[in-house]
């Protein structure tokens, strides 16, 4: 079940699913807003955005609250999270699914918004998209290719490409806009050569493991596993978090697997990854293809959690196209 497609006056929400929107500052928050109204769009704001609490988030009554008047709200075509942190999983189990079925939009996030990302795709079968947090429009400088893919992917039918950037930053969120140091891309790392075709499951590894075992925990059966994680993680916890998700029912039946583009603090490094896909037997004939523009490093590209994707890995000719 695919969202209507965004268009120009349509209206988004900001909501904080996570961490309050008060850790955001305030600059970064008016060129964000800035940016899309400059698109076309009008911007509105949950009730509850700005309120923390000694976690610098707020109540699960608050956040859900929020969650579902986006939802409830007929002049709301889009609903965008403010920032990730770390609890959205708490909401899961007081969230009203037929609601969000019976209203179903556009609702992009990522990092720990994988949790909602994924809970609502597998109760409701609405796509929804792993992409830019409403923090990540403020960045003032090098956020094209973000934009474009963002644009493609929410305001255009059929499918698209994921190719790579000319540039990536993993500079943090919150560092002054012109301190950011960018670095040329070198493209995509293919891991194993192949083609597939499947269902795009994924997001961040560490909040999509912490699914497993719970009703909001999508199947595994056909699907290309796009994964990511921030450089809180490192070389072992990310080769634990994906042997993790290989031990889940169907993960036989993997078709691809795609893997983000790692910060350099996580040391988590292309040697790194080649050796542990080489001791992992039970995906060895599955292609992989890694260094791809999503998830925690900027510029990243949005991917549609739920709709179909076909892939070429070989080692000179990669082609990733996800959509309808």
């Amino acid at each position: 079940m695919f969202p209507k497609r965004l268009q120009s006056g349509d209206e988004i929400r900001i909501i904080a699913p996570s961490r309050s929107m008060a850790v955001i500052k305030g600059e970064q928050r008016r060129l964000a807003e800035e940016r899309l109204v400059n698109l076309g769009f009008k911007i509105t704001y949950g009730q509850y955005v700005l309120e923390h609490d000694d976690f610098f988030s707020t109540s699960i009554e608050q956040r859900v609250a929020d969650v579902h008047d986006a939802f409830r709200d007929p002049n709301v075509k889009a609903i965008i999270a403010g920032i990730g942190g770390y609890n959205t999983n708490q909401l899961l189990k007081s969230i009203d699914y037929s609601l969000i079925k019976n209203n179903p939009k556009v609702f992009c996030g990522y990092s720990d918004i994988t949790a909602l990302l994924a809970a609502i795709h597998h109760k409701t079968g609405l796509i929804t998209y792993s992409g830019p947090f409403f923090a990540d429009f403020g960045i003032k400088y090098g956020f094209e290719y973000t934009l474009n893919s963002f644009l493609q992917a929410v305001t255009t039918d059929g499918m698209y490409e994921i190719e790579p950037s000319d540039k990536w930053s993993d500079d943090p969120w919150h560092l002054e806009q012109d301190e950011k140091q960018y670095i040329a891309s070198e493209g995509y790392l293919v891991l194993q050569e192949g083609e597939a075709s499947g269902k795009l499951i994924g997001g961040n590894l560490s909040t999509l493991t912490s699914l497993q075992g719970t009703e909001y925990m999508p199947s595994l059966k056909g699907a290309i596993i796009f994964i990511e994680d921030n450089e809180e993680s490192h070389p072992f916890l990310f080769e634990r978090g994906l042997q993790s998700l290989l031990q889940q029912k169907d993960a036989n039946e993997i078709k691809a697997i795609l893997i983000g583009r790692f910060q350099k603090e996580s040391q988590v490094t292309d040697y790194f990854l080649k050796k542990m896909i080489e001791s992992k037997k039970e995906i060895s004939g599955v292609p992989i293809i890694a260094n791809i523009d999503f998830g925690h490093t900027n510029q990243a590209a949005t991917i549609p959690f739920g709709s179909y994707a076909t892939i070429k890995a070989e080692k000179e000719d990669v082609e990733i196209f996800v959509g309808e």
